[in-house]
């Protein structure tokens, strides 16, 4: 058995089923998993991956392995580890996995301390948790990092904040801004997931309600659709003139946070920023506003502030807390203001993220060849990797669509022939 530290191991067949029925909707990582299996690129490298432990995350896993990596996992968040997956993936699978569910503060990063002691050559993160851990406390480490890969909005923008500053230690590639993985995981993988979170955590109706959509990048556009295809009212919350007027067009009412305060019964924060809801916002909620935030790290809502503000605090369902406050009135905080997608939900569905980690796997290979060429700064994913998921995800969905002709190709090629 490989090194681990999982809850229970019991759980390994039902977590083996799962990985399984999520590998079924996931046909690109499949197909890139076969090829990996013949070609081995990434053969005698060990990757540490600071992820979110699902089912999705375990077939990506898998791949890694297929190509000949060791691969060592642990979580990217406390609350979003599925114990019957980490336990199927070090029974089923051989693959070391560090992540309990509901973990505190020191065993969480006793768990990244874990996957960076088996020497990594190429890390792969998800927040930046395992690359800030690396700078701040393991510099030494560095000189042996090939590479890396950035999963989220929040850790790139960590990442170009350390390139900013000249202290980044190795290139990486910012797997989020990929094309096949921002239009789709980020809008439809969140639009879904945050939802299908706070419907499960409190089984309240959209339909009739004012739901508050804080920041509107591409997961807030995805929370907005979806929260307005149930029947919601749907405000937009933003700082960025465009995004803000991209809400209007779409036909969203676009209002500061302290007006949409006192309105709201559902607010979903997707800004990638800190107190996005603070104490002036808490003031004015009405009773029984529910708080959920869908953003990497559980600082969007200001909970520190919400429990000065209150008279007492309880939990009244799995994932409620009810925070009661001046006025008799009561507002309800899901997961503990952590990711409710993955808190009190399953994340996003296996056919969205099977182009996110298609991405992942194949920037790994690309790491693997070119890594000790490139500079330590952070790199978009190849054009070439982004074009080849998107049309092996068509493929496996059997569309087909058409080839330019030899003329067309040598118009858009030339400056001579006019209109």
């Amino acid at each position: 058995m490989v090194d681990a530290d999982v809850l229970d191991l019991s759980l390994a067949d039902e977590g083996r089923l799962k990985i399984e029925w999520a590998d079924r909707q996931m046909p690109v990582l499949a197909r890139i998993r076969e090829g990996f299996e013949k070609e081995r690129p990434l053969e005698g490298l060990t990757i540490a991956a600071c992820l979110h432990v699902t089912t999705e995350t375990a077939n990506l896993a898998r791949t890694l392995a297929a190509g000949g990596a060791g691969v060592a996992l642990c979580a990217s968040n406390p609350l979003s580890t599925q114990d019957d997956t980490s336990a199927g993936l070090v029974a089923a699978y051989d693959i070391s996995v560090y992540a309990i569910r509901g973990v505190d503060e020191a065993r969480y990063y006793s768990h990244i301390k874990a996957v960076l002691d088996r020497k990594p050559m190429i890390t792969m993160d998800d927040g930046g948790d395992l690359v800030s851990m690396l700078h701040g406390q393991r510099p030494d480490q560095l000189v042996e990092i090939i590479g890396g890969t950035e999963e989220t909005t929040t850790g790139v923008i960590r990442l170009r904040a350390m390139e900013a500053a000249g202290v980044l230690g190795y290139p990486v590639v910012s797997v989020n801004n990929a094309m096949t993985k921002h239009l789709f995981d980020n809008r439809y993988g969140t639009g879904q997931s945050a939802i299908d979170g706070v419907i499960r955590a409190t089984n309240v109706l959209f339909a009739g309600r004012t739901v508050v959509v804080c920041g509107y990048g591409m997961c807030g556009r995805g929370v907005a659709s979806r929260a307005k295809g149930m029947g919601a009212d749907v405000v937009v919350t933003e700082v960025e003139p465009l995004r803000a007027l991209e809400a209007a067009m779409d036909g969203f009412r676009v209002l500061p946070a302290a007006e949409a305060a006192g309105q709201g019964d559902i607010f979903i924060t997707v800004a990638g920023n800190k107190h996005v809801l603070r104490s002036e916002h808490f003031e004015v909620m009405k009773d029984g506003a529910i708080l959920a935030n869908a953003g990497h790290f559980d600082i969007e809502i200001d909970l520190k502030a919400l429990r000065a503000m209150a008279s007492g605090v309880r939990r009244v369902r799995q994932e409620v807390d009810e925070f009661s406050l001046e006025g008799d009135r009561r507002v309800y905080v899901l997961s503990e203001g952590r990711l409710v997608n993955l808190a009190a939900a399953e994340g996003h569905p296996a056919a969205v993220m099977d182009m996110s980690f298609a991405n992942q796997a194949l920037s790994c290979e690309w790491l693997a060849k070119s890594g000790r060429t490139l500079e330590k700064k952070v790199y978009n994913v190849p054009a070439e990797i982004d074009r080849e998921v998107a049309r092996l995800k068509l493929e496996t969905m059997g569309i087909r669509i058409d080839e330019l002709t030899s003329g067309q190709k040598a118009y858009l090629a030339s400056w001579e022939e006019g209109t």
